[in-house]
């Protein structure tokens, strides 16, 4: 529907405002042409007047009278001239005067609302206006007339103006309308028709909008929707990546736990080994191979690249964190790196054992890789710390630090890899863990001499098994 329409509705909102404008000029012009069709009535009847007195005697036919009345349009004359009153001109009065209007002082609020009570009083009326005589010929003049014939010419004069309003409204709203589509109607068009075009392609990037409006506000909008139609392709193409990573995944998943179940079986039986390192070396074999057939368990039965949600228990953080040290500090890098373990005798946290050991293997092989970039001995050091609200653990360690492209895109997949060839997988991988505890993964500093991850995990008894986030 028409009205429904921007265009529609802006049309009928102009004619409703400039009618109003109309309106609120109409009543004092109106009032205006009551005082000026008085003032003539004046002067008409100061003229009608001067024949009288141009008579020597001052005595005139009433033949002449009532011609000189009917032509002024009045029906008596009165001179005020040194302080003496004297009537000119006189014809019998119907009725009595019922109203006297003095022009000489008279302020606007008082002539619009006499004005507008001749308006609407139908009815016949004498009145008296008393006003000031032109040229200086005396001192007042009065003269007394029907209201009919007044109420008459200004309903006639009120026609006109309100066609004439109405004639100026209708082309002030055309013009407004063919302005207000053109600058900012067919603009907007444009905007839709791009946006429309974006969702049925939303990965193809000539489908984005170009900004070039001319109006600073559409140009605006236009920069913030090209941004976001951007931002959403990107978006979109990761999740595409992420998908067919995910399927990959999913078949790599499968092949391998045969391949690890194969290799379990093989390491049970180096515990009968009698190499005291081989005994020694194998149970933590062992248990890094069932961590990975569960990896890859839960990777299958899942079907897709989000993280089951954590099953909460207590468990004693040291010995964890331990392990995970243990299993990251194998010697393969050679012996460059130390480690440094500040945790609290006794500390407890309630999480998800087998995330936490998952985020705390990546944020320590991130660390171990940044130390060896340095190609010099470095440290890694694991503090943990408890309040009334939260678990921390802060990962340290002395590598140079992160490149400004990793912070910008730190826990994105693909994005935040801080080394050359790095995927970035690896913190986007921790940040989802520690998300899914309701807790926050965070760096809390990187420069020359170093880089410092914390984990805050919430304090709470909670369910023993937290809802998908």
């Amino acid at each position: 529907m028409f009205l429904n329409s921007l265009t529609g509705r802006f049309l009928l909102l102009t004619i409703v405002f400039v009618m109003l404008a109309e309106v609120m000029i109409f009543v004092p012009s109106v009032a205006r042409f009551r005082q000026d069709y008085l003032q003539a009535r004046l002067e008409r009847g100061q003229l009608a007047s001067l024949a009288v007195l141009a008579n020597a005697d001052q005595m005139v036919n009433p033949a002449l009278k009532k011609e000189l009345l009917e032509n002024a349009g009045v029906m008596n004359v009165v001179l005020r001239r040194n302080e003496v009153r004297e009537l000119v001109l006189s014809s019998p009065m119907p009725v009595a005067v019922e109203a006297t209007y003095d022009l000489r002082d008279a302020s606007p609020i008082v002539l619009i609302r006499d004005a507008v009570m001749i308006l609407f009083d139908a009815d016949d009326r004498v009145i008296r206006v008393i006003g000031t005589p032109v040229k200086k010929a005396g001192l007042q003049i009065e003269v007394t007339l029907h209201t009919t014939e007044m109420r008459t010419a200004m309903l006639d004069y009120g026609y006109s103006v309100f066609l004439l309003s109405l004639i100026i409204s209708v082309i002030t709203s055309a013009l407004l309308f063919f302005a207000v589509r053109w600058f900012l109607v067919l603009p907007i068009r444009r905007v839709v028709g791009h946006i429309t075009a974006f969702k049925d392609a939303p990965q193809d990037l000539a489908k984005i909008i170009e900004p070039s409006a001319g109006i600073t506000e559409l140009f605006q909008a236009e920069q913030a929707l090209m941004a976001m139609q951007i931002e959403l392709s990107k978006a979109l193409k990761q999740k595409d990546r992420l998908a067919i990573l995910g399927g990959a995944v999913a078949k790599i998943s499968h092949d391998l736990r045969n391949m690890l179940t194969t290799a379990q079986l093989l390491a049970d039986r180096m515990e009968m080994s009698k190499d005291p390192a081989v005994r020694r070396t194998t149970p933590k074999l062992v248990s890094s191979l069932s961590r990975a057939i569960k990896l890859c368990e839960s990777t299958l039965k899942f079907g897709k690249a989000e993280e089951p949600s954590p099953v909460l228990v207590d468990f004693p953080l040291q010995p964890l964190v331990e392990d995970v040290v243990e299993s990251e500090s194998l010697p393969i890098e050679g012996d460059t790196i130390s480690y440094a373990l500040a945790i609290p005798d006794g500390m407890r946290v309630r999480a998800d054992a087998e995330q936490i050991f998952r985020v705390l293997s990546n944020l320590i092989r991130n660390a171990q890789q940044a130390v060896v970039a340095t190609k010099k001995p470095g440290t890694i050091s694991v503090t943990a710390t408890v309040d009334a609200n939260f678990w921390s653990i802060e990962v340290r360690d002395t590598g140079p630090g992160l490149p400004t492209r990793a912070q910008a895109h730190l826990f994105e997949a693909f994005e935040g890899g801080a080394r050359q060839g790095g995927s970035g997988l690896g913190l986007a991988i921790a940040s989802e863990l520690v998300r899914g505890h309701g807790g926050t993964l965070e760096l809390v500093e990187t420069n020359e001499n170093g880089t410092c991850f914390r984990i805050c995990l919430p304090i709470g008894k909670g369910p023993d098994l937290l809802p998908d986030l």
